[in-house]
């Protein structure tokens, strides 16, 4: 294969605006020191990429996460939230403008007991008019 096009390419990413998204940043990869899985050819990194990806040594799945993953400023670790003391709490401090609060701590088997001790509210008969 001498010349890649992106007919080549476009049976492996049928978009072509995902396939130039991809093979620029596996060129970008290629650039900055990554493995090229086939022979270079004296091919420049663009078409090195497009060449990859045309006969299936990488896989366009994986560089659409590493592009997604490479553009993401924020990344979500889902890591257990600290606890954070209650105003009032014992320790905390408290402004004269404040006011105290009471709280109660009820167990989970308490709160069942006095829920079934509940009795449901009686219908009241409608008055006839």
């Amino acid at each position: 294969m001498a010349r890649v096009t992106v007919e080549d390419c476009i049976d492996k990413v049928e978009n072509r605006f995902d396939l130039v998204l991809l093979a620029s940043h596996r060129a970008r990869m290629v650039s900055s020191g990554a493995q090229i899985t086939i022979d270079r050819d004296n091919d420049k990194n663009p078409v090195v990429a497009l060449r990859e990806i045309a006969e299936k040594t990488v896989a366009p799945d994986d560089l659409k996460e590493d592009l997604i993953h490479s553009l993401q400023k924020y990344v979500e670790v889902d890591e257990p939230e600290p606890e954070v003391p209650l105003v009032g709490a014992a320790g905390a401090g408290v402004d004269a403008d404040d006011t105290d609060v009471a709280t109660e701590h009820m167990s989970e088997e308490e709160l069942l007991k006095g829920l079934e001790g509940l009795a449901p509210p009686e219908v009241q008969p409608e008055e006839e008019e």
